[in-house]
């Protein structure tokens, strides 16, 4: 799985075979059954975690029992609680696997050590943190814009390969809607 890694790595960036070594050795191998969790809220998360296969997603549970899906990441995606990452406080989220998935993790220590010691992959980190941030806004102003159908189709159009992979449910959890709008939702389009 470590291969994946490499790939990602270098259609991005150039690496020395010295940096490519380095950052395999820092990163470990994490495989995950469907369902099993990578991270429980009240846990510290320590690391940066990087999805080689399957799909995983971030979540909370309110006091009613009800999930709230923060997001997904699938292949050649990173994942995990950037808050309990920076700060060391318990994890508001769990993260589970969505199908079966086999996760790299590298520690923050390491990662930080690469990260200085390795350029272009400081810019490749800085470049994804960068995007990541850009499309978190991008979905917090379809969310408080957008009605249900607005947010299903940017869902759709941003995501299509999520859309046959996550179950609808889970689908609807993320954009903030009922399963049964997103069924009537589903069906208007169908029809259309």
């Amino acid at each position: 799985m470590l291969e994946v890694l490499r790939q990602y790595l270098l259609k991005q960036i150039t690496l020395s075979d010295e940096e490519l070594a380095s950052i395999e050795e820092a990163t470990t191998v994490k495989k995950l059954r469907k369902n099993q969790y990578l991270l429980q809220e009240g846990d510290v998360w320590r690391y940066n975690a990087f999805v080689a296969q399957g799909v995983v997603r971030t979540y909370t549970i309110d006091d009613k029992g009800n999930e709230h899906i923060i997001s997904f990441a699938m292949e050649n995606w990173w994942t995990g609680d950037r808050e309990s990452l920076l700060t060391g406080k318990p994890s508001k989220y769990n993260i589970d696997a969505v199908e079966d998935a086999v996760i790299l993790l590298i520690p923050k220590e390491k990662f930080t050590g690469l990260t200085k010691n390795i350029q272009p992959f400081n810019e490749l980190v800085t470049a994804v943190v960068e995007r990541s941030f850009a499309a978190s806004q991008q979905r917090i102003n379809v969310n408080i814009s957008g009605d249900a159908v607005e947010k299903y189709q940017y869902f759709l159009n941003r995501y299509p390969q999520l859309a046959l992979r996550v179950p609808q449910h889970m689908i609807a959890s993320y954009l903030g809607i009922t399963p049964e709008t997103l069924s009537r939702i589903r069906k208007s389009n169908a029809k259309k």
